[in-house]
């Protein structure tokens, strides 16, 4: 009993600080009037330089129906182009989606590392074990 209560408990902690954490930097990110959705397909790309749709939609967790819709909002805002070669859609960064990774990339990482100020380094090295190893678990059920 007490077993299942300390994992309920750890699920409601969880939670909360992931939720705080959407919160943060959701408000952080409304200074370029970016979502969430947005800041992930402007950061994933300007990493990887080039990904087809279908790898966008797999590292970002999203449905190919949002992916699409996603995209297509960030190339109406100018940050992103879409090429068909094919039967592939390659997405690549603007050069003001550039401008705009340089600019909000570096201000976001920040904000995200002030919330695990509060560990020195190595609490923060174990606390990421911990969570690889919860992942883990969760993807073998």
């Amino acid at each position: 009993m007490k077993e299942k209560r300390l994992g309920l408990m750890l699920w409601f902690r969880l939670s909360r600080v992931y939720n705080h954490s959407i919160k943060e930097n959701n408000d952080h990110l409304k200074k370029w009037g970016l979502t969430s959705a947005q800041f992930d397909c402007l950061t994933q790309v300007g990493v990887h330089g080039k990904l087809t749709q279908k790898e966008l939609g797999e590292k970002l967790f999203v449905t190919k129906g949002n992916i699409t819709q996603l995209i297509t909002k960030m190339e109406k805002l100018g940050y992103v182009q879409r090429e068909q070669q094919w039967k592939t859609k390659t997405i690549t960064l603007t050069a003001r989606g550039r401008e705009l990774y340089d600019e909000v990339v570096p201000q976001q990482e920040q904000v995200q590392a002030s919330q695990f100020h509060g560990l020195d380094r190595e609490e923060q090295h174990q606390l990421l074990g911990l969570l690889k190893k919860v992942q883990k678990n969760m993807e073998s059920l």
